[in-house]
C-alpha cells in the first residue's frame, strides 16, 4: 500500500497531492491564539468534513465547489485508515484567490471593538446606537489578505482587493473582486436563513475561492463549520452582551479564565467542545452524528 506525507500541514488540516487531485484532511487538533492546544477533540475533523460537505450540497446552486468525494472507497487505500476516518475530502485542485472573503451579519469580536471606536468596522461607517451582538441591516462583506509580513491577516476594502487581484490577474481585477464579494454575499445569506430556521444563528463566516483550469471561480477549503464561523443558539440569543456560541470560543473563553493552562484542556472542557460542535451538525444537518 503506497503511504502518502501531506504536503501541506496547518494547525488543524492536512492536505495530500494525488497528483490529478487532493485530499484535505481535517484532523482532531485544536487551534486558539494561534496555537495548537496538546489535547486533541475526538472526532473534531470528522464533523468539520461532514459539516462542510452538507454545506457545500446545499449551497452547489450558487457556485460549483471543489469537493469531489468524502467516500473512502474513491481514495487511494491509505486513506481509509483509523486516522481518516469521515475527516477526508477528496477535492479538486485550484489555484486559491489571495483573499480571505469574510462576511459579518452580527457586530461582534473585532467588529464590535471597532464599532466602539469610530463607528466603524473595517472602514465601513455602521448605523449609530448598534448594541454589542446586534443583527447588522444587512450583511456586510470585509475582505481580508495575508499580510506580507508575519502570518496574521489584515483586513482590506473592497477597492484593494480589485487592485490586489489585478496585479496577478491582468484585466480580471474588477470582475474577479466582484465575483468574490456578490457570491460570498449570496452564500451566507440563504446559509443563515436556513440556519435560523433550525436556531443557529450565523453571526459571521469565511469563505475562500479559487481558480480551476479554465479560470471559474469555484468554492474550495472548508464551508461553514464552527472553526471558520460563529454559531450561536437563537434560544439564548441576547443582543447587547457577547452570546453563548457552538464554536471554539468556549475554549477561547476557558483558556482566558485560565491563563496558567498550558494550552491543556481538562477532560470536561474537552467533552464540552465536541457536544456543542455535534449539537450543531444535527440541527443543522437534520441527521444524527455517526460514525
Amino acid at each position: 500500500m503506497q503511504e502518502y506525507k501531506p504536503v501541506k500541514e496547518g494547525k488543524v488540516r492536512e492536505i495530500y497531492d494525488l497528483g490529478d487531485s487532493l485530499i484535505m484532511t481535517a484532523t482532531d487538533r485544536i487551534s486558539a491564539f494561534d496555537v495548537i492546544l496538546k489535547n486533541k477533540v475526538t472526532h473534531k475533523g470528522a464533523i468539520l468534513t461532514q459539516m462542510s460537505k452538507f454545506w457545500f450540497d446545499f449551497t452547489k446552486d450558487i457556485i460549483p465547489n471543489h469537493m469531489i468525494s468524502t467516500d473512502p472507497e474513491d481514495m487511494p487505500e491509505y486513506f481509509s485508515g483509523p486516522d481518516f476516518k469521515g475527516n477526508s475530502m477528496k477535492c479538486r485542485k485550484l489555484k486559491m484567490l489571495p483573499v480571505e472573503c469574510i462576511v459579518r451579519g452580527y457586530i461582534t469580536g473585532s467588529g464590535w471593538v471597532s464599532y466602539q471606536k469610530d463607528g466603524t468596522v473595517c472602514g465601513i461607517a455602521l448605523p449609530e446606537g448598534l448594541r454589542e451582538s446586534e443583527k447588522l441591516p444587512e450583511p456586510i462583506y470585509t475582505p481580508s489578505t495575508k499580510a506580507e509580513v508575519g502570518d496574521h491577516d489584515e483586513n482590506v476594502s473592497y477597492e484593494r482587493t480589485v487592485e490586489i487581484l489585478e496585479k496577478q490577474y491582468p484585466g480580471k481585477g474588477e470582475e474577479y473582486a466582484r465575483g468574490l464579494r456578490d457570491k460570498t454575499l449570496a452564500l451566507y445569506k440563504k446559509c443563515a436563513d436556513y440556519a435560523l430556521e433550525r436556531g443557529i444563528i450565523i453571526a459571521d463566516t469565511k469563505f475562500e475561492f479559487g481558480l480551476d483550469e479554465d479560470g471559474n471561480m469555484i468554492l474550495g477549503d472548508e464551508m461553514l463549520t464552527p472553526d471558520s464561523s460563529r454559531f450561536w443558539p437563537l434560544e439564548e440569543y441576547e443582543p447587547g452582551k457577547s452570546q453563548p456560541s457552538y464554536d471554539k470560543q468556549f475554549v477561547r473563553d476557558w483558556l482566558k479564565a485560565n491563563p496558567d493552562s498550558d494550552y491543556l484542556l481538562p477532560d470536561e472542557i474537552i467533552e464540552k467542545t465536541i457536544d456543542k460542535y455535534k449539537e450543531a451538525y444535527e440541527k443543522l444537518t437534520g441527521k444524527p452524528f455517526m460514525m
